[in-house]
């Protein structure tokens, strides 16, 4: 008997490869965390784990592109829920400059669990207030103690309200702390190796919350220790008249001056720019996020995804900040985009299989991760999801499994592998930290509600 397989993934009712391969009653095969086989019924190699999908529909996990985790802590926060994105920022500031090392850790415990829940298995996350020091190794901490693949972004703000800008002096850094800093991480946990589970890259927050000197330092610093860049661009119709007004220009315009304009780079939103303008994001290469629950909550437009695509654009999903989206589940995430795409360009705009794969190979190649995560090929990181839909949510759904993955749900992940282990089994977190998590979440997040 062969012990070279690990774990055995039988018995799918389908199994997504990737965008262009799918097997009904399929199987796959892991080895030292890499898919090392897919194959038919009836095929299956022998393994020292085996795992029944079960029927299921089983996919790639699903990669988050943009994130808050912190922001857990102030989920629907009642004061904020009906402001525009400037009068929600300016609100919750205060809240967050409580933020310590123990509230950055179990915010991203917590976060991290309901991201495996909702058939996340790689998650970026934009952390980008920093009242205390130590924050984003705190929620490295978190990632590593649960197995979580992780792309931990440094942001930073320098603009206070005394500066013109928008946050209170509490939680912002001057540049030189920023930009030490940054260094610093990239150097302590940054790991550029295949199949790593931690990476770093630099996001200041937006292009008008930091000076244009750490904008372009920022970029310069990423190409020096080639990590990836991230930011916030063209969100909101306040930001084009804060950036002309401030800067004498529009955000991309000033985005391309400070040299971000890079195949490095993704920015979250992207809701705004003129056709010139994303013709220009396009033929250099930048990413985006697309957080369609964000952009419906807080109705500030969204994306134009269709158009980025045919332009060549990677586009992916992402969840935001919890506490504007108010949830971390990147199925809500996907079927949001399904809905979107839909209700813009009309029933042939988007597809379920099409906002799979913005929730996998678009947002792999948003983290410039397209080789080994986002699909089930051999030797990519053996990071999928058994999907599970109640019989009675999927009653008369008979033709067509990945269509009513999105349209019958709501779906939960049954199982989610990362590297090879599971850490969501039968719907449940495999977190022995979690309880502990919970409690001290709570606590937390009450002292920090109660004492704004």
């Amino acid at each position: 008997m062969s012990t070279a397989v690990d774990l055995l993934v039988k018995d799918a009712g389908l199994l997504v490869v990737d965008g262009e391969r799918e097997i009904a009653g399929g199987w796959l095969a892991v080895a030292n965390g890499r898919v090392t086989a897919v194959g038919s019924a009836g095929t299956e190699p022998e393994a020292r784990t085996t795992l029944s999908a079960a029927g299921r529909l089983v996919t790639p996990g699903l990669v988050n592109t943009h994130h808050h985790i912190y922001q857990n802590l102030t989920r629907s926060y009642a004061p904020a829920v009906n402001g525009s994105l400037f009068d929600w920022l300016t609100t919750l500031y205060p809240l967050w400059a409580a933020l310590d090392e123990e509230a950055a850790y179990v915010s991203a415990y917590v976060g991290m669990a309901e991201l495996l829940m909702g058939g996340c298995t790689t998650s970026s996350d934009h952390l980008y207030v920093h009242p205390r020091p130590r924050l984003v190794d705190a929620e490295i901490r978190a990632a590593r103690d649960i197995g979580f693949r992780f792309h931990a972004t440094r942001g930073s703000m320098t603009r206070s309200v005394e500066d013109g800008g928008l946050p209170p002096r509490s939680v912002t850094q001057t540049e030189e702390e920023v930009l030490a800093d940054s260094e610093r991480l990239i150097k302590a946990h940054h790991d550029a190796s295949p199949g790593a589970l931690i990476r770093v890259a630099l996001a200041p927050c937006s292009p008008f919350s930091v000076t244009k000197e750490l904008m372009t330092a920022t970029a310069e610093l990423a190409e020096r220790h080639d990590v990836r860049l991230h930011t916030h661009l063209a969100e909101d119709r306040d930001e084009d008249t804060y950036c002309l007004q401030t800067y004498g220009c529009r955000p991309v315009e000033y985005f391309e001056e400070t040299g971000w304009m890079s195949d490095r780079t993704w920015v979250a939103h992207c809701i705004y720019p003129n056709d010139a303008e994303l013709r220009r994001l396009a033929a250099a290469g930048v990413g985006v996020a697309h957080c369609p629950s964000s952009n419906m909550l807080i109705g500030g437009g969204t994306a134009r995804v269709a158009e980025m695509r045919e332009l060549g654009m990677a586009v992916g999903i992402g969840c935001d900040g919890s506490a504007s989206t108010d949830h971390a589940s990147l199925w809500m995430e996907t079927r949001g985009a399904l809905l979107l795409g839909r209700y813009r360009g009309g029933p042939a705009a988007m597809t379920a299989r099409d906002a799979l794969d913005l929730a996998t190979r678009g947002s792999a190649r948003c983290l410039g991760r397209a080789d080994e995560i986002g699909h089930l090929r051999l030797g990519a990181c053996a990071d999928l999801v058994v999907w599970d839909l109640h019989e009675v949510a999927l009653a008369g759904a008979l033709t067509d499994p990945v269509e009513a993955w999105l349209r019958c749900g709501p779906a939960r992940a049954w199982t989610t592998v990362v590297g090879g282990r599971t850490l969501v089994d039968r719907g449940e977190p495999v977190l022995p930290g979690l309880t502990d998590a919970l409690c001290a979440h709570g606590t937390i997040a009450r002292r920090m509600q109660q004492g704004a």
